[in-house]
């Protein structure tokens, strides 16, 4: 019979009870943890070597941490804003944080805050790389024996929502005990805060052997501030959508890329003569190039997309709300294949209609507005939003390959990359010194099945250059001492210059292909190490056209676009204040021109040099440097003013 308690020290009491003396905790990724349960536990284990525990769990989210100086002025205030003074820290990650966790307490995750434990020993020894969809199993083999989850609860209690986190306690379970392993328990937290999503996420209350239900106050849901898309992040996002076929199948991953991308696909359906002529300054000839010709396009969307991903977002939310994501799928492969044929009936369309779903995904993350637009769902938009397993979502082979084959039609995956080679391999989780900074997560599993769709494709976007110490490197290598993606499975990649097409193509092409999408800065040089390397012919010249793949002649083809509104700074929204967007460019600018020695040197002198007190009284009161108190505080002021300056100029 479920156990039912208020308290959390006393639901930590009753687990460790009822568990063995080892114990073997799963929870889940993101915003499913129950951050109080999980603190309570760890706090009563830590302090008893006699209670060894090891945590499987993923994606352990932080609020931001702030460097002295601006950062801490802009970050302290705003996530005391954003995320609640009372938002509960996981103990354990700031434990991890310090190589502080003590010796019989292990943490193991397969997916890591993206970049955030990189310094952490403890964390990197015990990460797992692991398929998203090979979790479930790898748990059955550690013999987790509890697994802890946050709930939505209905009205009366007697139903709980798993909501944000579908994706691998059903598919654990199921794996544990088939391994021949006891049922581990289950123990649900219920948070008011978490949206009550039906269907396949609800179960009855006594699915779970102990349900907590903690008094209030409730702290806020973990909420990722939503991030600007600038110059590139908008190109990339153009030309990506020009790969989406109407009728066909989106998913997507997180952050600005994304966001751009979503902000096309809705601006392609919206309002399409904007939309072709922002494609049209950025190449006139987009719509002659062979990938869009077969693979997408840029009319309307007449269809709609179905939206399959392993997580929703921010993204999806704007296309439900713009008409792009609609195109419904039933669980019946007869009634799926006569509407692809185009033989429906009437009464075939009326049931799809009436019992198909438009979005499915395996867990949720992203902004307070989506959590509040997901709590405020009408019954129709709510019935067309399924949340499912992740072996449902990022697999074809899991339940029914046949029914998923044709409710993903013209699928396509769009995924970021840190870095791809000339040769068609990407860079995704880590680094050539084997540190890992997020995790393969699903990426392998939609590229692969890209490839596995008849009329599948994977593109992976990336910025084409990155800062590093001061200065411009090529996110486009010849080489790299880590992979995420082989590169038999290369398909297409975007940059903020283009397409590349790889899909069975020759080492050669592939080569040229991702030349041409690079910066000009370094495109030759990459041409010149093929050659080298016997895979590109001696007389291959670099085509005049690319000498104007550089930032300058970027920012000026889209600074209409981007005075006009066309392509604004936060186009899914933004969690900063007016005041705080101008502070996020201007920290942005001077973190740009103070990555070496030389730029800060020349950026304290400018600083000192002008543009005096008369720039952006308000910005200069919210970072508390109106009035400075030091030395230091003076010349942050100095600084400060400066990078409010020139963004300002810029974007005059």
């Amino acid at each position: 019979m479920t156990q039912m308690l208020t308290d959390l020290d006393d639901a930590v009491g009753w687990m460790l009870e009822h568990l063995p003396r080892e114990l073997q905790v799963g929870a889940p990724l993101g915003l499913g943890k129950p951050h109080r349960l999980l603190n309570a536990l760890y706090t009563r284990v830590a302090a008893d070597p006699a209670r060894p525990m090891t945590l499987y769990t993923a994606l352990s989210l932080d609020p931001p941490r702030a460097a002295p100086g601006l950062e801490r002025r802009f970050l302290e205030p705003f996530a005391q804003r954003h995320f609640g003074a009372d938002f509960p820290r996981l103990a354990y990650v700031d434990a991890q944080r310090r190589d502080a966790l003590p010796p019989h307490v292990s943490v193991e995750e397969f997916y890591l805050q993206s970049g955030a434990l990189l310094g952490s020993s403890q964390a990197q020894r015990r990460y797992a790389s692991l398929n998203y969809t090979h979790v479930a199993r790898a748990l059955a083999d550690r013999g987790v024996n509890c697994i802890v989850q946050k709930v939505a609860a209905n009205e009366d209690g007697t139903q709980l929502s798993l909501s944000s986190n579908t994706d691998l306690t059903f598919d654990a379970v199921d794996a544990i005990v088939a391994a021949g392993l006891p049922r581990p328990m289950l123990v649900a937290e219920i948070d008011p805060q978490l949206p009550w999503l039906d269907g396949t996420a609800a179960v009855d209350a006594e699915w779970f052997d102990l349900v907590v239900a903690p008094p209030a106050p409730y702290p806020r849901l973990f909420a990722l501030p939503r991030q600007p898309v600038g110059v590139a992040e908008h190109a990339i996002g153009l030309y990506a959508s020009t790969l989406v076929r109407d009728g066909g199948t989106l998913q997507i991953g997180i952050g600005a890329l994304s966001d751009a991308l979503c902000h096309a696909l809705a601006l392609r359906h919206e309002d399409n003569a904007a939309y072709r002529r922002v494609l049209h300054a950025l190449d006139p000839s987009i719509e002659r190039h062979p990938a869009v010709r077969a693979s997408g396009g840029l009319d309307p969307f007449a269809q709609g997309l179905y939206g399959c991903s392993e997580m929703i977002n921010e993204g999806f939310r704007r296309l439900v709300d713009a008409g792009v994501i609609r195109r419904k799928v039933v669980d019946k492969a007869s009634l799926m294949q006569r509407v692809n044929e185009g033989g429906a009936s009437a009464l075939d369309l009326e049931l799809v209609e009436r019992d198909g779903q438009f979005l499915h995904g395996a867990f949720y993350l992203g902004s307070q507005d989506f959590y509040d637009w997901l709590h405020g769902l009408d019954d129709a938009t709510r019935s067309g939003i399924g949340m499912k397993r992740v072996s449902e979502v990022n697999e074809l082979y899991g339940l029914d390959e046949g029914l998923e084959r044709l409710q993903r039609r013209d699928g396509r995956f769009f995924n970021t990359c840190m870095m791809a080679t000339a040769l068609g391999a990407a860079v995704s989780d880590g680094l050539d010194d084997g540190r890992v900074v997020s995790g393969v997560g699903g990426q392998y599993n939609f590229v692969a099945m890209a490839h596995a769709l008849p009329g599948g494709r994977s593109a992976l976007l990336l910025r084409s250059t990155r800062e590093a110490g001061g200065e411009a490197e090529s996110n486009i290598r010849w080489n790299y001492g880590h992979t995420t993606i082989p590169r038999h499975l290369r398909d297409l990649y975007i940059t903020e210059y283009g397409i590349a097409d790889l899909r069975g193509q020759p080492d050669e092409d592939c080569i040229v292909a991702m030349a041409g999408v690079s910066d000009a800065r370094f495109a030759d040089g990459l041409l010149a190490t093929a050659k080298r390397h016997r895979k590109l012919r001696g007389d291959f010249a670099m085509p005049a056209a690319w000498s104007d793949h550089n930032a300058d002649a970027l920012a000026a083809t889209l600074a209409p676009f981007r005075r006009d509104g066309t392509l604004p700074d936060y186009p899914l929204g933004s969690d900063f204040t007016p005041v705080e967007q101008r502070l996020v460019r201007a920290l942005g600018w001077l973190k740009s021109h103070t990555g070496s020695r030389r730029d800060k040197l020349a950026t304290v002198a400018a600083a000192l040099a002008g543009p005096g007190d008369a720039t952006d009284a308000e910005a200069m009161e919210r970072m508390d440097l109106s009035q400075p108190r030091s030395a230091g505080d003076w010349l942050q002021a100095r600084l400060l003013r400066l990078a409010l300056h020139r963004t300002q100029a810029a974007a005059a």
